[in-house]
């Protein structure tokens, strides 16, 4: 048998957690290789290192007769391979459609638009996905996703296929036609290799060869015949407990469940014709069903068919729109305490809190409950559910199994009578789900607490007292596990299961057409140009969905102009003033007359003493006050020296010495006009050039254009990348053959136009609602715009590639271009006055010589000529920064 990889002592870690360990492994070629274990076991990390999304730290690993290790190794082999990432939809697109997605993944792999239609028909029909080509992704369920990435995974018709938990999390329906296509599929290509993890015994029992594998070491390795024989077992559930260190399974035994005998019981609560719908989608439609105290209910459905929707009704975190819910014989109220404390709720996530620890986490619990002597219930609580080894520790430190068991006693600490678990087990391995049903139905049986439970783990399902099968928002059966078995002649209740849904919805058998090879492999040039297009492409279309970014887009710029270009304002104007006129004589009048007559004074009632000037300037009536002193106009006619004191709002520094340069202009206008005292033959006439009137919009609209093309189009391009790498879809960088260039070239050139639509917006605004005039050559400023654009947004690529989350890419982007545009690029202070650090930073910094172009052009009439010399600054910054970006994105998770 060939080897597909070679494992040849691989550890990997992330922090202080060993993910794999000193790994060495040979993977067969041509089958159906499958990796068992629960959740946190190092399956997804292996099947990342072998798909070359993740970086080797030590150790050797051979793949498809090349070293992994190698980027040119992996560039050529990654077209060969199909990566499924674990979680539902991970890869996908969610405001894009199941077209787009699929047409967006075989831009990626090379193929022309004919090929395309060709297989994007070919897959959608025989998944069942033709109907739904216009459907957003996000709104699809669970299985449909699968399938949806299945396609997207397909459509370059790869040698080796590597699935991560394909169907964990997905209904036994959907479980089902996910591997009749593939058994379809490997029935075409009986050589193609395929490596599924999967927490599921029941679906490895179908593959050709299995690694079992526990905190990064193997287990064991064969086909599941040899694991079966190797331990002495019948099911492979039972072969993988077995293959565990002993001190694992030491005290290990399967739950034993009494049967119930509560038949005559009252009832713990009744739902009769609950209705919920979202919008014009009916997400509950109808349901009813009675429990009785201490049954333990299973809840199946289907993806998406309302199982938490009614689950949140029960507990009274959602009102239903129609229906009765009943508690112990008594309507729910969500608003009461008393109710509340009968309902414990876990969720399908873990929802504690990770900075608290385990007992801290109780305690909190318990406090929000009013429980009484709470220091003696957490002991009791860490004590039942074994967790007095780690009350000290913080929830993230723990494996899955021990924090479900301290989401269970989370749920029980207020003693409630009815306890609704959200999928409690999923991605458990099955020594912590059994301890975890042990403690549900000592609470059952013992405590006589109700258990509504919803599940996917069909082998748990048949634990419970009875059990209801629902899809589309209704119940279509409901009875004991036996009961169902025998109505639908299924030998196990997931067949049973199935034969109901499929009663109901006319399942067809799936059939995967062949594909059509290409006729001739594109140049190197255009599959880069392709590549890089359906990146541009598809950032463009979730732009335009994404109501946030494009209202920030569109708006955020005149918005901001606005608010920046009135409410920066410099102009002094209407400034109130009020004089205290002691003299009241003709001369006295007529200086109050002077100032009464400039455009920037707006005179008010005269003032009668110093109690009413320090009244009314403290309620900011007045910000100026002039005190005429008495004997003031005798004393002018006789050249007598007199005073007169101006008393000025200080409260803004700035703006108060404006108002009294203003004065001081006005005095000696009157002084030169009714005294005609010159104390010189020389006089200085001064006049403005390009901003005669002296005002603030002729100078703030041309520096705020380039202010907002610096900031806006970079906090949206920082944005691009790392809401890849928060949501996952970074992954699809990981795994195909695009470069970093491509890939950044792809996400910077949708805001690069949209900036400079911005800039033609702001261009129109200034001129049409500021009246500001473009007076020298607009298509130097243009030319300058786009330029500029490019840096500006290659800013956002370098914070984004920086950071890991989208917040501290906007954070970054915010400080790393306002604080040196306004502060060292000449917005306020000319660069040439600047010092030290803050002149170097003003002349490297691309916003300097924008400021001076958009001036030059809107104020001073300069055209390219004139204004070249300050190109060449912004042409330079751009690859630096750019390529600063490229160098940053790693093209592997690390």
């Amino acid at each position: 048998m060939s080897v597909l990889a070679q494992f040849e002592g691989v550890s990997l870690r992330y922090g202080h957690t060993v993910a794999l360990d000193t790994l060495h492994l040979a993977i067969p070629a041509g089958c159906m290789v499958g990796f068992m274990g629960p959740d946190g076991v190092g399956k997804s990390s292996l099947l990342a290192l072998v798909a070359g999304a993740r970086a080797l730290q030590t150790g050797r690993l051979w793949m498809l007769g090349g070293d992994m290790s190698r980027a040119a190794h992996r560039s050529s082999v990654c077209p060969r391979i199909a990566y499924m990432p674990q979680g539902l939809g991970r890869t996908l697109y969610p405001t894009l459609s199941v077209e787009e997605n699929l047409q967006f993944f075989a831009r990626l792999f090379g193929l022309d638009a004919a090929l395309s239609r060709v297989r994007i028909a070919a897959l959608t029909r025989s998944t069942g996905l033709d109907a739904f080509l216009d459907r957003p992704v996000g709104t699809l369920s669970g299985g449909m996703k699968q399938k949806l990435a299945l396609c997207c995974a397909l459509i370059h018709e790869p040698e080796t296929m590597i699935l991560d938990e394909p169907t964990t999390g997905v209904d036994p329906l959907s479980r089902q036609q996910f591997w009749d296509m593939m058994r379809a599929l490997r029935a075409q290509r009986a050589q193609q290799s395929v490596l599924i993890a999967t927490a599921y015994m029941d679906e490895a029992q179908s593959f050709d060869w299995l690694v079992a594998l526990d905190q990064g070491r193997v287990l064991a390795c064969g086909s599941p015949a040899d694991l079966l024989r190797h331990t002495a077992t019948t099911t492979l559930e039972e072969a993988f407990i077995a293959l565990l260190p002993e001190d694992k399974r030491r005290h290990h035994a399967p739950p034993s469940i009494p049967p119930f005998e509560g038949q005559t019981r009252p009832i713990a609560i009744a739902a009769r014709a609950l209705k919920k719908s979202f919008g014009g989608f009916v997400a509950v439609d109808g349901v009813s069903f009675q429990i009785r105290r201490g049954e333990i209910y299973g809840f199946l459905g289907s993806n998406g068919c309302g199982k938490t929707t009614t689950m949140k009704m029960l507990t009274g975190l959602m009102p239903p729109d129609a229906g009765e819910i009943q508690l112990f014989g008594h309507p729910l109220d969500a608003h009461d305490l008393a109710t509340r404390k009968r309902v414990g709720y876990m969720s399908q996530s873990f929802s504690l809190y990770s900075e608290l620890t385990v007992s801290q986490n109780l305690h909190l619990h318990a406090r929000l409950f009013h429980v009484p002597d709470r220091g003696q219930r957490v002991a009791q609580m860490l004590s039942r559910f074994g967790l007095q080894a780690v009350a000290a520790r913080l929830p993230d430190t723990l494996p899955l199994g021990m924090r479900q068991r301290l989401s269970l006693a989370v749920a029980m600490v207020h003693q409630p009578e009815l306890l609704i678990l959200d999928e409690p087990t999923a991605g458990m391995d099955p020594i912590a789900r059994d301890d975890l049903w042990k403690l549900m139905i000592d609470l059952s049986r013992r405590d006589q607490v109700t258990i509504f439970i919803s599940t996917h783990v069909m082998q748990e399902a048949r634990r419970c007292d009875r059990v209801s099968f629902m899809h589309a928002g209704r119940v279509l059966a409901s009875d004991t596990p036996a009961l169902l078995m025998k109505n639908f002649a299924a030998p196990t209740l997931e067949a049973a299961f199935i034969a109901c849904l499929e009663d109901t919805l006319g399942v067809s058998e799936v059939l995967v057409p062949p594909f059509q090879k290409p006729l001739a492999e594109p140049a190197a040039i255009k599959q880069s140009l392709r590549r890089m297009m359906s990146f541009m492409w598809r950032e463009t279309l979730e732009l335009k969905r994404d109501p946030v970014r494009g209202t920030l887009a569109w708006v955020g710029s005149l918005l901001l102009m606005a608010v920046m270009g009135f409410g920066l304002s410099m102009d002094v104007d209407n400034l109130r003033y009020a004089l205290l006129d002691r003299d009241q004589s003709a001369l006295s009048r007529g200086y109050g007359l002077n100032l009464a007559g400039s455009r920037y004074f707006v005179e008010r009632a005269p003032l009668h003493d110093y109690t009413e000037l320090d009244a009314r300037m403290k309620s900011a009536e007045l910000s100026l006050a002039i005190e005429i002193p008495p004997g003031f106009e005798r004393k002018v006619l006789r050249g007598e020296p007199v005073e007169i004191a101006a008393w000025v709002d200080g409260a803004m520094p700035q703006r108060a010495e404006t108002v009294l340069g203003y004065l001081e202009g006005l005095h000696q206008a009157w002084l030169a006009e009714r005294v005609g005292e010159t104390h010189t033959a020389l006089r200085i006439e001064t006049r403005f050039r390009y901003n005669p009137d002296v005002k603030s919009l002729p100078a703030m609209v041309p520096a705020v254009i380039p202010l907002l093309l610096l900031m806006l189009p970079a906090m949206l391009t920082a944005l691009s990348v790392v809401r890849e790498k928060e949501l996952g879809s970074i992954i699809n960088f990981y795994v195909t053959p695009t470069t970093r260039i491509e890939f950044l070239l792809g996400k910077q050139v949708p805001y690069v136009a949209l900036s400079f639509i911005n800039f033609l917006l702001m261009s129109g605004c200034a001129v049409v609602a500021f009246g500001v005039p473009i007076k020298g050559d607009f298509f130097t400023l243009m030319a300058a715009a786009i330029l500029f654009s490019f840096s500006s947004t290659a800013m956002g690529l370098f914070a984004s590639t920086l950071t890991r989350s989208q917040i501290a890419a906007m954070f970054f982007t915010m400080i790393g271009t306002m604080i040196p545009a306004v502060q060292f690029s000449g917005l306020i202070n000319p660069v040439s006055s600047l010092e030290g650090v803050g002149r170097w930073v003003g002349e490297v910094y691309p916003a300097a010589p924008m400021l001076i172009i958009s001036r030059g052009v809107f104020s001073k009439a300069l055209g390219f000529a004139d204004l070249k010399a300050y190109f060449w600054p912004m042409a330079a910054s751009f690859p630096v920064i750019f390529f600063a970006a490229v160098c940053l994105l790693k093209k592997q998770a690390r």
